[in-house]
């Protein structure tokens, strides 16, 4: 074997190694596209849900009821993790709008302070109504978050399968 045939150690990106590469075997170990597609849309509504510490339990049981794909899941949630410390305020602030009240303004900083450093009869006093008009937020999002993501995802996973099957063949006969 020549030197430049073999493969890269350790060259593949993160991106590559931890994403896209757990997904092209998920569609090659015989996982249908859509049903991935439902697993990214399951993992993303739950990956968002805005209240912390929940979201790898939300995705277990939403991924155990439906029967979905749960390293997927765990993963997709690991990488949401940013977004949904990000959406917290936003789904605040919407569900104040949808329950038309205005509330306390407060950072993520603080609310993330006031969770370490108070009792919690203190901190659900403080921040109770926020997670409320939070929940009524996401709740209401949520099946339109679903179909953004599942909606899109369905044909790029369905052609992605495609030109993997017709990989397979060619890698075969190799």
């Amino acid at each position: 074997m020549e030197p430049s045939d073999a493969a890269p150690v350790g060259r593949e990106s993160f991106w590559r190694r931890r994403v896209t590469g757990p997904v092209r075997r998920q569609l090659t170990l015989g996982v249908t596209p859509d049903r991935l597609a439902v697993t990214f849309a399951v993992g993303a509504v739950c990956s968002l849900f805005p209240f912390l510490g929940f979201t790898s339990l939300l995705n277990l049981g939403a991924g155990l009821a439906l029967r979905l794909n749960q390293p997927v899941l765990q993963t997709l949630n690991q990488l949401l993790g940013p977004v949904q410390l990000a959406l917290i305020l936003v789904y605040v602030r919407a569900g104040e709008s949808l329950w038309g009240t205005s509330g306390d303004p407060f950072t993520i900083g603080e609310m993330l302070s006031a969770f370490r450093d108070l009792p919690m009869v203190e901190f659900l006093t403080r921040f109770g109504w926020a997670g409320i008009h939070a929940f009524t937020a996401w709740l209401i999002t949520a099946p339109l978050l679903a179909a953004a993501v599942y909606l899109p995802s369905r044909p790029l996973l369905r052609r992605a399968a495609a030109r993997l099957a017709a990989l397979q063949p060619a890698a075969a006969s190799a």
